[in-house]
């Protein structure tokens, strides 16, 4: 079933329909209004109904046409028996069969790598007809773009680009029979990225020194290792103070509550006697509610907000370089391993499968490797942080301020 359509960059119709097995596109001087769409329809099914009948002439319609010479030249045949469809077409038929697999946040990001980046480069080819050399120099030019900063694209945002791609046509390989011209090309090298993680004396300075209201959200993020969707999204039905346990289930991304990163994040996270002490003192202003962290209307913190109101002045004022707040989580890593805890019990503590990216991402702080219980880490924070944080907690009369004073509404 053919179609009518309009091109963006000169808003006049155009006819898309198949005939002998290959897709045509045959532009028109007709304007985009309702009147010459449904002119061009009926033009449409016209051309359909001969293509059915076998009468149609294709230089009657389309006398300047540059496939009159194509059909010609096969005598009355079907050209290209391999013919396969215009990426633009499988492009969405593999998005929509692969969407219920992503959440939604991923299905965004795919939605906007489609329309920004891989539609303008590759929708009207066929996808049997790119080659190798196209997707290279389509690679290219994304070097060549201007990010958010003015700077250019990193290899890791190239690469993220050209998944989409590298799975759109080895499916489509798949389908139509075809040798996938993504075979042999190798992602772009990444540089190797250090972690930053606060010292113990930086860590203290900043709970110390943050406004108390904020001071359990801090200690919960330094010692718990959760990421920032997950400490955002952390709800109060999964805090088990009887048992000293912290159920990881959800995760906050762009405001959605959503299913844990993977499997591995799915899991159990052992608290310290300081976390909990912090979280009795956080339940004192937000047990009312279902997240942990929150405003006063129950909604869930803002990570920007929070990031750029209260989190960076802090660091300034302590004098701290400006890391991101995701430098809590390399922080916990480091703290149980320079405690001595067992990489095992770490890596279930962080939410993966292996020790293998624990070795890899924080080998150098490795040392004693003897305990798996947590209690190395309990001594760490007794001998550094005292009694005085948690007596302190237990202690308090009154409800923590609001974790919304001084922050936006929107948070």
């Amino acid at each position: 079933m053919g179609s009518v359509r309009v091109r963006p960059q000169t808003g006049k119709l155009f006819l898309d329909f198949r005939y002998r097995g290959r897709r045509c596109r045959e532009q028109t001087a007709l304007d985009d209004t309702p009147a010459n769409r449904k002119k061009a329809r009926q033009v449409l099914e016209r051309i359909e109904a001969e293509i059915t009948l076998g009468s149609f002439d294709y230089a009657r319609y389309f006398p300047e046409s540059a496939n009159i010479a194509l059909f010609a030249s096969t005598n009355g045949s079907t050209p290209d028996a391999g013919s396969t469809p215009a990426f633009e077409d499988f492009a969405e038929t593999w998005f929509g069969e692969m969407r219920i697999q992503w959440r939604k946040s991923h299905a965004d990001t795919v939605r906007l790598t489609l329309n920004k980046y891989l539609l303008p480069a590759f929708g009207e080819q066929e996808v049997g007809h790119i080659t190798k050399a196209d997707i290279l120099s389509f690679r290219s030019t994304l070097a060549k773009v201007s990010g958010q900063k003015g700077e250019g694209l990193s290899a890791t945002r190239i690469n993220h680009i050209m998944t989409p791609l590298r799975m759109i046509l080895n499916e489509a390989a798949n389908r139509f029979e075809f040798t996938s011209p993504y075979h042999g090309i190798q992602s772009l090298r990444v540089p190797r990225t250090d972690v930053e993680p606060f010292t113990l004396d930086e860590v203290k300075a900043i709970i110390d020194h943050v406004r108390p209201d904020f001071r359990p959200y801090f200690v919960v993020r330094f010692f718990t290792g959760l990421r920032t969707s997950e400490v955002h999204g952390l709800q109060w039905q999964f805090v088990d103070f009887a048992r000293r346990e912290l159920l990881v289930r959800n995760a906050l991304v762009k405001g959605e509550l959503v299913y844990t990163k993977n499997d591995g994040s799915f899991r159990t996270v052992d608290l310290s006697e300081m976390v909990c002490d912090a979280l009795r003192e956080q339940y004192k202003a937000t047990g009312k509610h279902a997240f942990v962290f929150c405003g006063r209307d129950g909604a869930p913190l803002n990570a920007n907000n929070l990031t750029n109101r209260v989190w960076h002045p802090l660091l300034r004022h302590l004098g701290l370089r400006r890391r991101r707040p995701y430098q809590t989580r390399h922080t916990a890593a480091t703290m149980w391993l320079a405690a001595g805890e067992s990489p095992e019990w770490i890596a279930r503590q962080m939410g993966h499968t292996t020790t293998e990216m624990l070795f890899r991402v924080y080998s150098r702080y490795v040392r004693n490797l003897t305990r798996q219980d947590g209690s190395a880490m309990e001594r760490l924070l007794q001998a550094n942080f005292g009694e005085t944080q948690g007596t302190a907690s237990r202690g308090a009369e009154e409800p923590a301020v609001s974790m919304e004073q001084e922050v936006s509404d929107d948070m």
